[in-house]
């Protein structure tokens, strides 16, 4: 019987170890060079909303230096009151309007829970910082207050606020249209879809729509170049992580639909 060289088995050791150490640095690396993409792509996805952000707060700052102004002009003790409570109800709808913006880019770890679906869509909406009627959107939300899915409440208000701006974007073109916001629960899921009646997705597209860097938009958009794809990735990967799945389609006669589908425990 030929017995294994204790020097060979001695080396063979050290380099399985050696090799064990390596992939172990590599696999740390991975995970904080993923940390680092998802943070951008959020920050990415805060870019997208900074005009309409900026446009909003310019109208609420309007009527506060107008008030103040005339405040500072009259003796009117009454009209100084009602001019104080226009500011102070203003500045506090700007402090919300900047919280949730900051909240979308925020870097925290995971919490899944059992949330009320209807106020994370609401809360979407509101992170728009901008009422989407003004761009003759009509919105319809049909989302039962009592349904609740299992899912991380910020991450999927990052998911909601993601496809709401494709939507809004997507009928800009049109000048308005109409956004359906729909969820129901399907056995042990939720699904929760957001359709617009914008611009067809190509079909061409359409499988690859989820992979980084892939976009239904035009590379150049009001002269700047834009970095597409970001935003829809990080959709697909902030579901995933929450036990759930993304499903597009898109047709000129039927709009384009998100489908998004969680489960209903942490089981």
């Amino acid at each position: 019987m030929i017995r294994p060289s204790p020097l060979r088995t001695r080396t063979t050791g050290q380099s399985e170890a050696a090799i064990e150490d390596r992939f172990a640095k590599l696999t740390a690396q991975f995970d904080l060079l993923r940390a680092q993409v998802r943070q951008a792509q959020q920050l990415a996805t805060l870019g997208t909303a900074a005009a309409m952000l900026a446009h909003e707060v310019n109208n609420l700052l309007t009527p506060i230096r107008a008030y103040a102004d005339y405040a500072i002009k009259t003796d009117d003790v009454e009209l100084m009151k009602k001019a104080l409570s226009v500011t102070s109800r203003n500045v506090q709808i700007l402090i919300g309007m900047t919280g949730r913006v900051l909240e979308i880019g925020a870097a925290k770890p995971q919490r899944r829970e059992t949330v009320a679906v209807r106020k994370v869509v609401d809360d979407a909406l509101a992170s728009l910082c901008r009422d989407l009627s003004k761009d003759g959107i009509d919105v319809a939300i049909e989302v039962d207050e009592n349904l609740t899915a299992s899912v991380d409440p910020l991450q999927l208000q990052q998911v909601l606020f993601n496809l709401l701006l494709n939507a809004r974007e997507a009928m800009a073109s049109t000048h308005g249209g109409r956004l359906s916001i729909r969820g129901e629960r399907r056995d042990d899921r939720v699904c929760l879809e957001i359709r617009n009646t914008g611009e067809p997705i190509p079909p061409e597209l359409l499988p690859h729509l989820f992979e980084p860097f892939q976009s239904s938009k035009s590379s150049n958009r009001e002269g700047r170049q834009r970095c597409g794809g970001l935003g829809l990735a990080l959709c697909r990967d902030l579901i995933e992580e929450n036990a759930g799945a993304i499903s597009v389609s898109s047709r000129p006669d039927q709009g384009t639909a998100f489908t998004i589908s969680l489960p209903t425990n942490t089981g």
